[in-house]
């Protein structure tokens, strides 16, 4: 019988499907049909792979050939389909055994001259093998590192297709060495997408993380912007800084990165399989295990910021900010649309994108900062008098970020000129990063110990429900709290982020629950009104 089959996978978002690849010859006029829903790459597939097999000493079948994938109602993109096809169609015509092709789930694109090229996804396909039972997956050798995240799976990586033909039929392996010209690997290329490097704000390391240059000890003055950054990263809280222009507000968002922690073994494989649909894994470090930092410019599109584009939507910077930090620098530029575009993220933790190519699920948990100037110029202040701006623009310049999103923001933090007594005093340096990462790490650890056996890891995640049920705040503290929501000061979900963020607070300071103090700092950090309390947090302890 001329038929083969093997198994490749088709990506739907960051969720895989084991796609079968069967192979067909019967006698008749030689041709080649690809059926299976494939979209414009994967049909081009048919010419590399003749190319490929012939070029790789192969001999190509000269009847009548149909390559099916199955199932035939899940669309199927990319060229990541090319080696399985190749394999099935040697497999048809008995140049390899098709009971060895089986159980093999083959992941590559190739190239003409039979080459194995690593394509983007290969973290969540593999992953999505080994959960449909499959023990045994072939990938580029290049990203075979990335392959081998997954625990119980065997991976092999090949570099061409006559390697894996000699592999499956016992023949002695030929060796393929790279072209030694001093030029980097051209097999790299496939793992990443041009245009989207560091420049670009959006990658896969953190700004701070990775930068010695970038230190909180930087930041002179600003102690209550210092301690906001302090109590996001403690409790992954969502952070507004408004000021004018040099007060700071970016150098503090580019180090709120290195105050995280690193990210565990089931958070890093999240990371790491967005960033690898998304072409941001750089060659060489197949695993994110840092924060990520993402930045887009205020030009950012909603397709951009939340994902989508043609076909199937592909992630956005929410998603590629997945357990990091989104940095939305100069937020009113943005589009207001776009922007309220983040409210269902900023709630659920992911995205759901539906579009006629079929809807898919992004994990978009981040932790978002906003940067704003109080007006047009930047320099309307209450302390002076220098703004040019009408009170009606600035007005309107404030209310482009909407109620309905800040009220989704627990921390509110106005970043005021630094003045030159500040800058020039002697030991005017604050706290490095390092000190702050410390005592971060330890209120995580504290979180995570309370909430053991649940599903949350971050005072941020927990339901206000939840935190007024099982975990409450010592008698009297939250009566301050109860009298702004009877004002109208904060509204029913202000009020259980003010408790979330006391939670944050007690956590830093080492309390068992959240204190009157505890929760007078909270209200301070939400709603920007004076309550007599320290700022710094090493004052509370």
């Amino acid at each position: 019988m001329a038929f083969a089959r093997t198994c490749s996978v088709a990506l739907v978002g960051v969720e895989g499907v084991v796609v079968e690849v069967q192979a067909d010859l019967e006698p008749g006029v030689a041709a080649f049909t690809l059926v299976g829903l494939p979209d414009k790459s994967l049909t081009e597939s048919r010419d590399r792979v003749r190319a490929a097999v012939v070029n790789s000493g192969g001999e190509w079948p000269q009847k009548k050939l149909t390559v099916g994938l199955s199932p035939a109602s899940v669309p199927k993109a990319g060229s990541g389909f090319d080696l399985a096809v190749a394999c099935a169609v040697l497999g048809a015509s008995e140049r390899i055994d098709p009971r060895v092709l089986a159980d093999i789930v083959m992941i590559g694109e190739l190239g003409l001259d039979g080459r194995v090229r690593p394509v983007r996804g290969i973290l969540p396909a593999v992953l999505a093998a080994a959960d449909a039972g499959y023990e045994q997956v072939v990938v580029p050798e290049c990203a075979a590192a990335e392959a081998t995240l997954v625990p119980g799976i065997s991976v092999l990586g090949v570099r061409s297709l006559r390697q894996l033909i000699a592999v499956l039929t016992d023949e002695p392996v030929p060796e393929e060495t790279p072209d030694d010209l001093g030029r980097p690997d051209p097999l790299l290329a496939g793992l990443r997408v041009p245009g989207t490097g560091a420049a670009t704000g959006m990658h896969s390391m953190g700004a701070a993380q990775h930068d010695h240059g970038h230190d909180l000890a930087d930041v002179v003055g600003q102690m209550s912007a210092r301690t906001a950054v302090e109590v996001s990263a403690a409790g992954g809280h969502h952070l507004f800084l408004e000021g004018p222009p040099g007060a700071g507000k970016t150098m503090l968002a580019e180090r709120l990165p290195a105050v995280l922690p690193p990210l565990g073994r089931e958070e890093s494989l999240e990371v790491t399989a967005v960033h690898s649909v998304a072409g941001l894994l750089p060659p060489g470090k197949p695993l994110v295990d840092a924060a990520p930092y993402c930045a887009p410019h205020h030009s950012a599109t909603m397709q951009s910021l939340v994902g989508g584009g043609p076909g199937i939507p592909r992630p956005g910077a929410v998603s590629l900010a997945h357990r990091g930090v989104l940095f939305l620098d100069e937020a009113p530029e943005f589009h207001s649309q776009t922007l309220d575009a983040l409210r269902q993220p900023l709630e659920a933790g992911h995205v759901v994108i539906a579009r006629s190519a079929g809807v898919v699920r992004f994990p978009a948990r981040f932790l978002m900062v906003l940067a704003a100037n109080p007006c047009p110029c930047g320099r309307f202040s209450q302390l002076n008098s220098l703004c040019d701006c009408p009170p009606s623009t600035i007005r309107r310049y404030q209310a482009r970020l909407s109620g309905p999103l800040l009220d989704r923001v627990d921390l509110r933090v106005e970043v005021d000129p630094v003045t030159r007594a500040q800058l020039t005093a002697p030991g005017a340096r604050g706290e490095s990063t390092a000190t702050v990462a410390d005592r971060v790490r330890a209120a995580r650890e504290r979180a995570t110990e309370r909430f053991t056996g649940t599903p949350w890891r971050s005072n941020s995640e927990v339901p206000g429900r939840e935190l007024r049920s099982r975990w409450h705040a010592t008698p009297g503290a939250m009566d301050e709290a109860e009298r702004s929501l009877e004002r109208g000061v904060l509204s029913a979900r202000g009020i259980d982020r003010v408790l979330r963020v006391a939670w944050t607070v007690a956590d830093l300071v080492g309390h068992d629950r959240p204190d009157a103090t505890d929760v007078a700092l909270a209200l301070q950090l939400r709603t920007g009104v004076p309550r007599g309390v320290p700022m710094a947090i090493g004052a509370l302890t």
